[in-house]
């Protein structure tokens, strides 16, 4: 490829952040969804729909309508086929993609600045930027939500045990609380309690139980993870891509700390995105979002793990694993019965 071929290539892939970018925005301040509730409207009629700044909204109508997210007739804008796409509240909405674009360069900054000390200042690092910590739990939603329903919970057999004889399901690390709520609402027998260490994540989590009607089999409370405890031995605890943000401060003593916290016969269900074992796996396109995952999660502490050393860890602490893999084996779940 020569440099003009290359100059080329990062000028468009510049385009594609920058559209991200504005639609990131979108996405952040409801304009998307507004538009689609007025159907098409001028940039002052979509400020007082949002509640943003007049002067600001019509610049970022202008730069929208340039880069494809909004049609204009006069002075009346409305979604484009791309813009409606990125709608929130729609379903497959792909305002995942946005969203982790803008998390994306926000961790890059950081670990650009701490590569030169070699500080790993933890999770806090996510919620530095005010638009985007709201965000993150909607964000894990969106993108897995619909894997969960369709394809993953059919398919572990502890969740159709538990939904037929009923019982406590831990969540930690529950973010928004989207597991729980996606396992109770179709199973009426079960109870959900979700620990999260941000305040704002269990504050959406109790809006949004209350909001499906679930609020009365569903507790969400602040707590440490590395901490936890719990006034009823759980019949399952579960961890969404939570497990690698404790592993490094100890994993035999935290899975110890999971096993006792069951009831006996019960299990923990384990899903994280699961490391190859090959470095020439990461250069498959599916796989080059984990490269980049594991240079932020190493900002955080953390680091991605592989679906055995987490079963080699339950075994050890005299539980029984068995590793599931959904989405062509990017993402496992590893699921450890108590004797």
């Amino acid at each position: 490829m020569s440099r003009e071929d290359l100059k080329t290539r990062f000028r468009e892939m510049a385009r594609g952040a920058q559209t991200l970018g504005l639609g990131y925005i979108g996405v952040a301040n409801g304009l998307f969804s507004a538009l689609r509730r007025l159907g098409a409207a001028e940039s002052d009629a979509l400020a007082r729909e949002t509640g943003m700044d007049a002067a600001y909204v019509r610049r970022w109508c202008d730069a929208a309508y340039a880069f494809g997210l909004l049609e204009a007739e006069g002075e009346r804008f409305s979604l484009s086929e791309t813009g409606a796409a990125l709608d929130p509240e729609i379903e497959g909405t792909l305002m995942p993609v946005a969203g982790q674009a803008m998390m994306s360069m926000h961790m890059a900054e950081r670990a650009a600045e701490f590569m030169r000390s070699g500080a790993r200042p933890g999770e806090q690092v996510m919620f530095e930027r005010t638009t985007l910590g709201p965000l993150f739990g909607a964000m894990l939603e969106k993108s897995f939500g619909r894997l969960f329903r369709e394809t993953i919970a059919p398919n572990l057999p502890i969740f159709a045990e538990l939904a037929s004889r009923g019982g406590l399901v831990v969540d930690l690390g529950c973010g928004n609380g989207w597991v729980l709520r996606a396992l109770l609402r179709e199973r009426p027998r079960l109870r959900g309690f979700g620990i999260d260490g941000f305040e704002g994540n269990i504050a959406r989590a109790r809006a949004l139980a209350e909001k499906e009607g679930l609020g009365d089999r569903l507790t969400f409370v602040v707590g440490d993870l590395h901490a936890f405890t719990l006034e009823e031995q759980a019949d399952l605890i579960v961890m969404n891509r939570a497990l690698h943000h404790v592993w490094e401060a100890g994993p035999q003593k935290f899975i110890t700390k999971l096993r006792d916290a069951l009831k006996p016969g019960g299990a923990a269900a384990i899903w994280e995105p699961d490391w190859p074992q090959h470095l020439a796996a990461l250069r498959t396109p599916a796989r080059q979002g984990f490269a980049f995952q594991n240079l932020t999660e190493h900002v955080q502490g953390n680091h991605l793990l592989r679906a055995e050393e987490i079963a080699q860890a339950f075994d050890a602490a005299g539980m029984t694993p068995k590793i599931f893999r959904f989405a062509e084996g990017q993402e496992a779940i590893i699921v450890a019965r108590k004797p």
